[in-house]
C-alpha cells in the first residue's frame, strides 16, 4: 500500500485515520451549517467546528456537486476562489487545506496561493489536472467518475463498451465500473482514491452504494490510500429509516466499518464524532505490519476470492489462481441426519472439508474451487441441501 504525504500529513496504513472536514463557499450547497460567503465567519467555523474538533484536512468547495444544479464554469469558480483564499489566510489553527474542483486551472490558482491539495470529484476528466498536481507535488483525491466534466460520479453512464470493451461491459457490475473508473486517466504518485458514494446520477441506486461498501476492501488492490464520503448518506439512513438530521449514529457505525475495510480518510460534516468512530475502527483493525531495513510486510486481510482476484489482476497474474488459495468456512445447521451425510460425502468427494458436531451443526470448509465444485453438484432435486446451491455460489465470489 502506497503512503501519501499531503503537505506533511502522512496518509496510509501506518498512520491514524485522517478526518476531512467540509467548508462550502457556495450558496447552492444543501448542508447549511457548512455554507459561508463571509471569509471571517468561515474562518471561525473552520477553527472552532473543524480543526478544534479534530479535522486534519479542511476541504473547501466552491460549488455544490448536487446534480440538480447547473455546473459552474472554471471562470465562475475562480470568481468565488477569493472567499476560500481569504478564509485560509484568516484561520489560526493548523490543517491541510484541500480545494474541491474539477478544473485544472482552478486547482493551479488555488495551489499557487496557499492550498495544499486537491479534491477532484470528476476523476481527472480535465486531463491537465494530474499534470498540475504533479507539478506542485501535492496529494489529490480522485473520485470515480466518467471522463466528463459535467457528470461527476455518474460511473454507470459511461460508455464502457468504448472505454473498455463490449465483452467487459457485458459482464461488469456497478462496483467493477467504479474500480475501472478510478483507473481511467491514470493515477499520480500522490493520488488518494474515492469510490464515489452518494446520489451522483439518476441511474445510481442505494443498493449500488451498499454493494460498494460491502466490497470496499477490493479497492485496496489499487495500492493507494482511500477516501470515503459516507456522512449521513441515503444508503445508510434508509437502513435505519432515519432522515438526514437523524443519521449521525448510522454514519458513525459505518465510519468504523469503513476504516476497518481500508479507508484512510473520512470526509464528514460531523468532525468530532466521526474522529472518535474512526479511531475505534482503527484500533480493532487487524492490519499488522512490520518494517525492517526498509522492507515492509503488511497483512492485507483478504476475506473473499474476489478481493484476491483484484490484487492478482493488478499484478498481471491470472485472477483464477485465487480460487485455489482463498479458504472459506461455513456453518450449516438444521439439516436432517441423512441430508448431512449426503452433503458430507459430496464435500469430501469434491476436495472440501466436512465436520459434524453432536448438536446437529456441521462445518463445510475449503478453497473456492472446492466449494464451487460442491455447489455445481447440487440441484433442486436434492431437497434441503439443493437449496444451498445459490448461497454457496455467492460465498465464493
Amino acid at each position: 500500500m502506497e503512503r501519501v504525504d499531503a503537505a506533511g500529513l502522512g496518509i496510509g496504513d501506518e498512520y491514524p485515520p485522517r478526518i476531512m472536514g467540509v467548508l462550502n463557499v457556495s450558496e447552492e450547497s444543501p448542508y447549511d451549517p457548512s455554507v459561508f460567503d463571509d471569509s471571517g465567519e468561515a474562518a471561525q467555523y473552520v477553527d472552532e467546528q473543524l480543526i478544534d474538533e479534530g479535522a486534519d484536512i479542511v476541504d473547501i468547495g466552491l460549488e455544490s456537486a448536487n446534480k440538480r444544479f447547473e455546473v459552474l464554469s472554471a471562470e465562475e469558480e475562480l470568481e468565488r476562489l477569493h472567499v476560500a483564499l481569504d478564509t485560509i489566510e484568516s484561520v489560526s489553527g493548523d490543517a491541510v487545506f484541500s480545494i474541491e474542483t474539477r478544473y485544472a486551472s482552478v486547482a493551479d490558482e488555488a495551489l499557487s496561493q496557499g492550498f495544499d491539495m486537491v479534491n477532484d470529484i470528476c476523476g481527472f476528466a480535465d486531463p491537465e489536472m494530474p499534470v498540475v498536481c504533479q507539478d506542485y507535488d501535492v496529494a489529490v483525491a480522485k473520485m470515480a467518475s466518467p471522463p466528463d466534466l459535467e457528470r461527476p460520479g455518474a460511473v454507470e453512464e459511461t460508455d464502457w463498451t468504448e472505454r473498455r470493451s463490449p465483452e467487459w461491459a457485458e459482464s461488469a457490475d456497478y462496483v467493477d465500473q467504479v474500480y475501472e473508473a478510478l483507473k481511467q486517466n491514470g493515477l499520480t504518485d500522490k493520488t488518494i482514491i474515492d469510490p464515489a458514494f452518494g446520489g451522483w446520477s439518476e441511474a445510481k441506486t442505494i443498493e449500488d452504494d451498499r454493494e460498494t461498501f460491502r466490497r470496499l476492501r477490493e479497492f485496496r488492490a489499487l495500492g493507494r490510500p482511500m477516501l470515503v464520503s459516507i456522512n449521513r448518506k441515503n444508503f445508510l439512513g434508509e437502513l435505519a429509516d432515519r432522515g438526514t438530521d437523524e443519521r449521525l449514529p448510522v454514519s458513525l457505525a459505518a465510519t468504523s466499518m469503513a476504516v476497518e475495510r481500508g479507508a484512510h480518510v473520512i470526509r464528514t460534516h460531523d468532525v468530532a464524532e466521526t474522529r472518535d468512530a474512526a479511531l475505534i475502527g482503527s484500533a480493532f483493525t487487524e492490519r499488522a505490519a512490520c518494517t525492517q531495513n526498509g522492507v515492509r510486510i503488511s497483512h492485507l486481510e483478504i476475506q473473499s476470492t474476489r478481493e484476491l482476484r483484484a490484487h492478482l489482476r493488478e499484478g498481471g497474474v491470472d485472477p483464477a489462481k485465487a480460487d485455489d488459495w482463498v479458504q472459506h468456512t461455513l456453518e450449516i445447521d438444521g439439516l436432517d441426519p441423512s441430508a448431512r451425510d449426503r452433503l458430507g460425502q459430496l464435500a469430501q468427494k469434491q476436495g472440501a472439508g466436512w465436520v459434524d458436531f453432536a448438536d446437529g451443526r456441521s462445518l463445510l470448509f475449503g478453497s473456492s474451487t472446492a466449494i464451487s465444485s460442491v455447489s455445481r453438484h447440487l440441484n433442486a432435486g436434492d431437497g434441503d441441501i439443493g437449496l444451498l446451491r445459490d448461497h454457496l455460489v455467492r460465498v465464493v465470489e
